[in-house]
């Protein structure tokens, strides 16, 4: 299968996620929430830096869980850039 390249939108869509979980992950180091999420911090690192701007549903889940995120507030949040733009 033929991954076709990410649209400008689907990009600035991952740096929102990114941003969004870095914030929600405040102080609380990255280990500590990779772990309880079950990825690597390596994963986490790279989806908070918007490396990978378009993660798996189920890795999604599982941090917004460990963070104590709504998967519906998440998705309002990343697919609305005013709303991100006056968050930060």
């Amino acid at each position: 299968m033929v991954r076709l390249p990410l649209t400008p939108a689907e990009i600035d869509r991952g740096r929102r996620l990114g941003a969004l979980l870095r914030r929600a992950r405040g102080e609380r180091p990255m280990l500590e929430t990779a772990l309880a999420a079950g990825l690597s911090p390596e994963t986490l690192r790279k989806i908070e830096s918007g490396r990978v701007a378009t993660p798996a549903f189920s890795t999604v889940a599982a941090v917004a869980a460990v963070l104590g995120l709504s998967l519906d507030g998440v998705w309002a949040e990343i697919n609305d850039p005013v709303r991100q733009t006056v968050a930060s």
